[in-house]
């Protein structure tokens, strides 16, 4: 894990050492084991890199690197099957001089081109020069794990890890408005229908699953690799369930490889449950876990996380983040996100990777992407009640509809339900302008401010067209949710130098999970059945069969309603209101504190989106 920049350009004065050196020192919390900066003899190519080693920790494996005096690397990541690469490779002809998975990427480059991307199995962003050709060839990791940000100007592409290290290196720094409306009215992160577009103008985020190369001043965009959402796999449960455990234990322990200490998050829920759990199988010894905990709020899990810790023998360390240190620290959690986020569990995970460093662990797995994949969230079931009404099984939509209501699982379902089974374009569309209207209709927001977003912003709405399951969850893996969430990640752990891994998104895996039915992800009156059959009875009940979804989450609504908080969101209304965002009457209003993941959380949306009004 580390943190990459570089620059190319035809003009050989856009490029110094000074310049790198720049760009690496606002990325110094990515890497704080090394530095290292390199130019090409013809001046046109130029690569910085901050390292956490984590494996091969010798300065042999120091960045950037270089290879068959043509390649150069600046690298972030960690490729987890790169020792069976390693071997196939060496069958082929290529040495090594090293012991990382660096080298290792770059004979695959050299060996294979860009189909290098189709033998990885791991989470990375990475820049490659190549000196013979001149050409520059990057890449993000299929589910976007790691970050890759880029400013095209001209014949000049600058890119790093963050976007703080292409603002040092010159690029100009303006906030989009359109995301800003986004974010302030509907609680989007991320633009729509547009995957490359940050909060702020010129500068892009290469999207997951995608490479680039830049070659003479022109960049070109690709996509390598996709999920297959139509392929149903007909497979008995059993079969099913033998594979799924295959394809996980081998997740896990792939994920364990690392030549400093690692230790899981534990949330007390069955996702990190089950990680823990096949740590704990792999290594036959203490496995170090971490968690936020909330005594006394009504969703804290410290019982389920203590219980689970104990069964499985983790000594788990705990921390307890409150309302005064969320002031406290707002600003460094803004400096590190550098865009907005939705809610204070940010915060909570920022704890936690907090805490894991100051108790010597620097890598911590984690249970992340199961819920995406697996069909974990209570919005996912009227998706899976609409496929079966529109493929006609009545009988199998009622019986499920039984369940879940037996269960006292939330879930929302209303006559217009129906309709939207046999005609989900048009319920597509009916959502869209929905959003459209609450927008337009807010009394918080300046007239003039939405007025002059009203054509870009309604061209800007998208929601998917949902036909089955599947389709929404390939939506939520491939297109938003996810990758708001794998970018909060990797800004909380990074901020501490240190490295999250998630095995559930192992690309082979997730591809299994999207070839089997839907019954396989919702059935029987719960979220995630084949995850829990799994579990059953190798962790305890009240964790595998939970009928409650408590997310990562803190007591929010308590913090917001502190004198502190209140003070401070008021700030924040009265800079959104000298800006012409917000209107002046919102000044009058009384606050409003909500939970974390409750709708209409203005009050935090306008805190956290004031601060980067203000200068970062």
């Amino acid at each position: 894990m580390c943190g990459i920049a570089g620059i190319i350009s035809t003009q050989p004065t856009d490029i110094s050492l000074s310049r790198l050196k720049l760009m690496s020192d606002t990325l110094a919390h990515r890497g704080p084991d090394g530095e290292g900066a390199w130019i090409n003899a013809g001046h046109k190519a130029g690569f910085s890199h901050r390292r956490l080693a984590v494996i091969d920790l010798s300065t042999q494996s120091a960045q950037p690197m270089h290879y068959m005096g043509r390649y150069t690397i600046t690298y972030n990541g960690e490729l987890y099957n790169y020792q069976q690469l390693r071997t196939e490779l060496n069958k082929s002809g290529f040495h090594f001089h090293t012991a990382s998975d660096t080298e290792v990427i770059l004979a695959a480059y050299a060996c294979y081109g860009k189909e290098c991307l189709q033998h990885f199995d791991g989470m990375f962003a990475f820049a490659i020069w190549d000196e013979a050709e001149q050409v520059l060839f990057a890449a993000r990791d299929r589910f976007g794990e790691k970050p890759f940000y880029y400013h095209h100007h001209q014949d000049r592409l600058i890119f790093a890890s963050e976007m703080k290290a292409i603002w040092a290196a010159g690029a100009p720094k303006q906030l989009d408005e359109l995301m800003m409306l986004h974010y302030l009215s509907l609680g989007t992160v991320q633009h729509p229908s547009d995957q490359s577009i940050t909060f702020f103008t010129g500068i892009n985020t290469l999207p997951p699953s995608h490479h680039l190369i830049f070659r003479h001043g022109r960049l070109t965009i690709e996509k390598y690799w996709d999920i297959d959402k139509q392929i149903e796999n007909h497979i008995e449960e059993k079969n099913a369930l033998e594979r799924l455990e295959h394809l996980l234990a081998t997740a896990v322990q792939s994920r364990m490889i690392s030549d400093i200490p690692l230790g899981c998050s534990l949330s007390g829920g069955l996702d990190s449950s089950t990680v823990l759990f096949h740590m704990k199988h792999s290594q036959r010894h203490g496995v170090k876990s971490f968690s936020a905990v909330f005594p006394g709020f009504e969703k804290d899990e410290s019982s389920m996380i203590q219980h689970i810790a104990n069964q499985l023998q983790a000594a788990n360390i705990s921390c307890t983040p409150t309302s005064d240190e969320l002031v406290r620290d707002f600003q460094k959690l803004i400096y590190h996100q550098e865009e907005p986020f939705p809610s204070s569990s940010i915060y909570a995970q920022y704890c936690v990777f907090q805490l894991a460093k100051e108790n010597g662990i620097r890598v911590l797995l984690d249970g992340q992407g199961a819920d995406e994949v697996l069909a974990g969230y209570h919005r996912h079931i009227h998706w899976l009640l609409q496929e079966k009404i529109a493929r006609f099984k009545f009988g199998s939509f009622i019986r499920e509809k039984k369940k879940l209501q037996s269960n006292d699982i939330p879930f929302q379902w209303q006559p217009i339900n129906y309709l939207a089974s046999y005609l989900p374009s048009i319920a597509a569309t009916a959502l869209e302008k929905k959003a459209f209207r609450e927008t337009y209709e807010h009394a918080d927001f300046s007239v003039d401010f939405i007025s002059q977003l009203r054509k870009r912003f309604s061209n800007s709405l998208h929601k998917p067209v949902v036909t089955k399951l599947n389709d929404i969850l390939y939506y939520d893996v491939m297109k938003r949710g996810l990758t708001d969430l794998l970018r909060f990640s990797d800004r909380n752990a990074m901020a501490h130098g240190c490295e999250a891994r998630l095995p559930f998104l192992q690309h082979e895996l997730v591809e299994f999970i999207f070839s089997l039915p839907s019954d396989f992800k919702l059935h029987q009156g719960y979220t995630k059945y084949l995850l829990r059959k799994l579990m059953d009875k190798k962790l305890p009940d009240t964790i595998v069969w939970s009928k409650d979804k408590v997310g990562f989450e803190p007591p929010q609504k308590t913090w917001m309603s502190s004198v502190a908080m209140i003070d401070f969101v008021q700030e924040s209304k009265r800079t959104l209101v000298n800006e012409g965002i917000l209107k002046a009457a919102v000044l009058d209003k009384q606050p409003d504190p909500r939970h974390a993941h409750e709708a209409a959380n203005y009050d935090w949306r306008y805190l956290t989106m004031a601060q980067f009004i203000k200068p970062l």
